[in-house]
């Protein structure tokens, strides 16, 4: 057994005997490189490699953890300066975001938030400083110089972060301009983007009718007719193949699935492109999709990912104003065994299709997506996800899934962030985690310490490069 040292010990267990064996683990993983093959960082943000603007626009602006809990205490989105949809940003002064920040940072203790920016300040910064309406000046400070350093622009953090590879998150209609800006220069950071067709696929979204004749302006297809939407959709997933992408997502309300014939689903296509689509056949819409997603992954071999269970926008004053994804989004209850039935009856039981669900229901992990992963070779499960990939979420899901699904039937991590600086305290947290759990499992003789360590590599790295092809 390794000797104690005094390196931190962040969220390992306070057992003696289980504390020893994580720090075992964790220092065979923690320095391992970075996969992370889902997430929402902008590829302008390293196309263009411009320094970070200051410490509110990086760490405090684009979170919408910390929008939350900052307007739960009564901020308005105005005054944490998010920019309205016709352009006025009402606190245009970052220094005073930051204050605001600072000032109500109690409002976080327990939170994921306040040990992300923490981890953050202290590992990506070099800042030790607890913030306070005292501190907030002199640590905004501090960043400003550090951010004007060149070791602190996007492309230098990527590989200081020792990110292998980053995928992206893109519209089906996006040119992925960006990604080719950064395979033609000279920097060799692998970055990646990820088909994500949800504007395309669901007629309750209002971009969807604008989207389908962005949809026939990049292919040259009829997009308005189900036979050229189709075309269309296997030719934009061929294009994102091109440049680098592995895997399609989909961010559906339900876990929804039904299989149509062709000509039941070209009646369906023509209602929900005609004028505004009754919900329950928009329903029926989205869930023939997933079929026929899962039948293309099954030919071009692109991952399929589901995040189901957001009600988003739940906060409709927000949305009028600011406009989606801006965190009043909300978890939901989601039903998989009914509704994935019909795509894992057809597509379940192929050992080429790869199917990686996630969700925002905890009362599913093991009552029915463990089951569904433990059994179907086609599925598997996500990591904690979004509201539940803290701490506390990350072990609940260990202890909820493991024992039908074991570990093999997950995806390993993927920090599915937008805010950049984030990511190494991400996967940091989670693989302090998964060692812990590990470690106890040891402890308990239900697992020989070389099993361990081998499970601690593939969930911390691993895993997630066999399933992505990354």
């Amino acid at each position: 057994m390794a000797e104690a040292d005094t390196r931190d010990e962040r969220l390992f267990p306070p057992d003696p005997t289980v504390r020893a064996i994580t720090r075992e683990l964790y220092a065979q993983v923690k320095d391992l490189p970075l996969v992370c093959p889902h997430g929402h960082v902008d590829p302008a943000l390293l196309a263009d490699d411009q320094p970070f603007p200051d410490p509110a626009e990086l760490l405090v602006i684009p979170d919408h953890y910390v929008h939350r809990m900052l307007h739960s205490a009564g901020l308005s989105h105005g005054e944490l300066g998010l920019t309205d949809l016709e352009g006025h940003q009402q606190e245009t002064d970052s220094r005073q975001v930051w204050r605001r920040l600072c000032e109500n940072w109690h409002l976080f203790r327990g939170t994921p938030s306040k040990l992300w920016l923490e981890m953050e300040l202290a590992d990506v910064f070099g800042i030790h400083t607890r913030l306070s309406a005292h501190t907030a000046d002199d640590v905004f400070d501090t960043l400003l110089e550090r951010l004007a350093q060149p070791d602190f622009r996007p492309r230098a953090l990527f590989e200081r972060f020792n990110i292998e590879a980053l995928a992206t998150t893109d519209d089906a209609t996006d040119q992925l301009q960006h990604h080719r800006r950064i395979r033609e220069s000279a920097w060799n950071g692998t970055v990646i983007p990820t088909f994500r067709p949800d504007k395309v696929l669901d007629p309750e979204n209002p971009a969807f009718q604008d989207s389908l004749r962005q949809l026939s302006e990049v292919t040259g297809e009829d997009a308005t007719t189900y036979q050229g939407y189709m075309s269309a959709l296997r030719q934009r997933r061929e294009y994102f193949k091109q440049l680098g992408a592995t895997a399609t997502d989909h961010g559906h309300p339900s876990a929804f699935t039904a299989e149509l014939n062709d000509v039941d689903a070209e009646k369906l296509f023509r209602r929900v492109t005609e004028g505004t689509p009754d919900p329950a056949d928009a329903e029926l819409f989205r869930g023939h999709m997933l079929m026929q997603m899962a039948a293309m992954s099954l030919d071009d071999h692109l991952v399929m990912q589901l995040h189901p269970g957001s009600i988003r926008n739940h906060d409709p004053q927000l949305h009028t104003r600011y406009g989606a994804d801006k965190g009043a989004d909300i978890p939901g209850t989601i039903d998989y065994v009914n509704g994935l039935r019909p795509l894992l009856n057809r597509f379940g039981n192929e050992p080429s299709l790869r199917f990686v669900v996630s969700t925002l229901d905890e009362t599913t992990y093991s009552r029915e997506l463990a089951p569904l992963a433990g059994y179907y070779p086609a599925m598997l499960l996500g990591p904690a996800w979004w509201f539940f990939d803290s701490p506390h979420g990350i072990r609940r899901y260990r202890e909820l899934v493991t024992e039908t699904a074991g570990f093999f039937n997950t995806a390993g991590f993927n920090d599915d962030t937008r805010a950049f600086a984030s990511i190494p305290v991400r996967h940091d947290v989670a693989r302090r985690v998964d060692c812990g759990y590990l470690a106890q499992l040891v402890a308990e003789h239900r697992l020989e310490l070389d099993e361990a360590h081998d499970t601690a590599h593939a969930m911390a790295y691993a895993r997630a490069k066999e399933v992505y092809d990354l």
